[in-house]
């Protein structure tokens, strides 16, 4: 889950040669011209002109950015050819050598391994310049080896959903029986009984809510395979800063299981006698190990060698959902155990989930304003106050040291050095100041989206066995989050009141991903705990061991066989199909200890 700075969403464009001669076509032969790697393309421009002509750029990701230079013909006629990126839509602008007009300009998305060419000359009055692009080599598709993995990957779970059928409702090994049977009817620490043969269905209770560990497990899966590096693709990385990919939606899903999981996990506790002092003991217990071990494991790798108080980082993903699950389980301790009356008697039965609980809804609002106000009223030094933009060259350049505004500045003042240093947006935007996604004010909005799965798990426990009534609740939030995020998005990337950040984990961003997650949740209950349709497999076995899947594969993410050097850098089959492996491998291992009964807890 951690912001990785790579080269496929990088936008330095760099020179490859320039100053050809005019009697060149291309200025050297394609032949002759550098590999191109994965998501690049190579543009040659033909100036026609008799003078110079410099050449400039932005992305359209980035949001008001100023336009950055790309190469330079001083003389002309002349050619030159440049390696572009192939992951955005990039907005090229033409001038005269040393002058600030514009000959030309427009939009593009190049596409990968790609030549095209761009010819300026003189036209007839009253336009004196024309530009004017073509497809010298036409570009593979660099979507191609994703769709064939999704249809391998589609193959392989149909296979196994059929497999009992085709072998009449038997499995023949106890592999196939563990991966292809479906038993939502039994506890997932308990054996089932095989395909072929009948069990006593009223004997057997059910001790965990199997579509939450498959919920957890299906995110855990996603987060492993994005950060082995989601085939190096862009919508698997994180967004430079505004908006979303598929890699922005795992942590959040984490912290909405945390906030679920602790409902259930305390209710059962108190119903079996522990006290509200062990349970304080074990919840402190547990924080403290988790953030010990995030400090610890996200201050090491290999490529680092010995610790630097130079790099050192005091924030992180294990330390912040170690925080979270303290304030959860806090107030859950407190002021979570009144059981719901389900009476029709008061006006306010139909929101008895809610009111009976309005301690915790005051510590709730509380902790949104304090971030609202800190966020739009706290004065940062020569940034405008309110500031949610990320800086550098973005916003025309205005603010160039603003990065996250007063969540960076409250972060520097806390922790000094020690954050973050490689942001997202520091490739795109150009930035220079350090920003931690998993800073303290983000960490508020974090305890806010904990919240809303514990309003699930609430509403799972007052409504046990009433499927209907689950569902339905459910989907309220859902819609309710839904268009709250819309709202303060307006529906758009960067134009919103609150744009959706998951770097500043802003107000919409977690409306948003509250909408997704009571969608997922409903989902997964219906067709794995209602219906048993699904038994969850292959996602239930790391969901089952998360933390030892979490823990071993950022700390082996370096080594044989999960990840090895590449020799096809020139598309994405190589890097898909190590990121593939690495994810398949980890399913691997917590399927075997799953077999074993080995669950890694804290």
């Amino acid at each position: 889950m951690e912001p990785r700075w790579t080269c496929t969403q990088s936008l330095f464009l760099f020179l490859l040669t320039s100053g050809l001669n005019e009697g060149t076509h291309y200025g050297r032969s394609y032949s002759e011209q550098p590999p191109l790697k994965m998501d690049q393309a190579l543009l040659t421009i033909h100036n026609q002109l008799p003078t110079g002509v410099e050449v400039f750029y932005t992305s359209d990701y980035c949001y008001k950015c100023l336009y950055q230079p790309l190469v330079s013909i001083l003389n002309g006629p002349q050619n030159a050819s440049v390696v572009v990126s192939t992951v955005h839509t990039l907005e090229l602008q033409f001038r005269p050598m040393g002058r600030n007009t514009t000959l030309c300009s427009w939009s593009q998305l190049f596409e990968e391994a790609g030549f095209y060419s761009v010819w300026v000359r003189e036209s007839e009055p009253p336009i004196s310049v024309s530009c004017y692009h073509l497809v010298d080599i036409s570009p593979s598709n660099s979507y191609l080896p994703l769709v064939v993995a999704a249809l391998l990957l589609a193959f392989i779970g149909l296979l196994c959903v059929i497999a009992p059928y085709l072998y009449r409702r038997r499995c023949t090994t106890s592999l196939v029986k563990t991966v292809c049977c479906k038993s939502p009817q039994y506890a997932v620490d308990e054996e089932s009984p095989g395909c072929g043969n009948k069990a006593n269905v009223a004997d057997t209770k059910p001790t965990r809510l199997r579509s939450l560990d498959t919920f957890r497990g299906l995110s855990l899966t996603i987060m492993v395979f994005v950060n082995n590096g989601g085939g190096g693709y862009w919508i698997f990385d994180h967004a430079p800063w505004n908006g979303l990919t598929v890699a922005d939606l795992v942590m959040p899903w984490f912290v909405f299981i945390i906030g679920t999981s602790v409902v259930l996990a305390f209710t059962s506790m108190r119903k079996r006698g522990v006290s509200r002092w062990q349970l304080i003991r074990k919840l402190s217990w547990r924080t403290a190990a988790l953030i010990l071990i995030g400090f610890c494991f996200i201050n090491y790798s290999p490529k680092d060698g010995l610790l630097s108080w130079s790099w050192l980082r005091i924030p992180g993903v294990l330390q912040r959902l170690g925080f979270t699950y303290f304030i959860l389980s806090m107030m859950q301790t407190c002021w979570g155990h009144k059981e719901a009356p389900l009476q029709k008697n008061h006006w306010w039965d139909p929101l008895q989930d809610v009111v009976l609980y309005w301690p915790e809804w005051i510590v709730i609002i509380f902790l949104e304003t304090l971030w609202l106000c800190l966020t739009f009223l706290l004065p940062v030094p020569n940034c405008p106050t309110g500031y949610l933009g990320a800086g550098g060259i973005g916003d025309n350049g205005l603010y160039p040291n603003c990065t996250g505004g007063a969540a960076g500045y409250i972060d520097k003042l806390l922790f000094g050095n020690n954050i973050y240093h490689w942001p997202t947006c520091k490739a795109m935007y150009h930035t220079t100041q350090p920003f931690d996604p998993e800073g303290v004010l983000g960490t508020i909005n974090s305890i806010v989206m904990g919240f809303m799965g514990m309003q699930a798990g609430k509403i799972l426990i007052f409504y046990r066995k009433r499927h209907v009534s689950i569902l339905s609740r459910f989907l309220v939030w859902a819609i309710l989050l839904g268009i709250s995020a819309a709202i303060l998005s307006k529906c758009t990337r960067d134009e919103g009141f609150i744009p959706v950040n998951k770097n500043l984990w802003s107000l919409s961003y977690i409306t948003c991903m509250g909408f997704f997650s009571f969608v997922l949740l409903g989902v997964m209950y219906v067709i794995v705990d209602v219906k048993g349709w699904w038994g969850g497999q292959p996602f239930i076995y790391p969901g089952m061991n998360s933390i030892f899947v979490y823990v071993g594969h950022s700390l082996l993410a370096f080594y044989f066989p999960f990840s090895w050097e590449m020799r096809f850098m020139e598309s994405h089959w190589e890097k898909l199909f190590q990121s593939l492996w690495a994810t398949s491998l980890w399913v691997l291992i917590s399927f075997l200890l799953y077999r074993k009964k080995f669950f890694l807890k804290i």
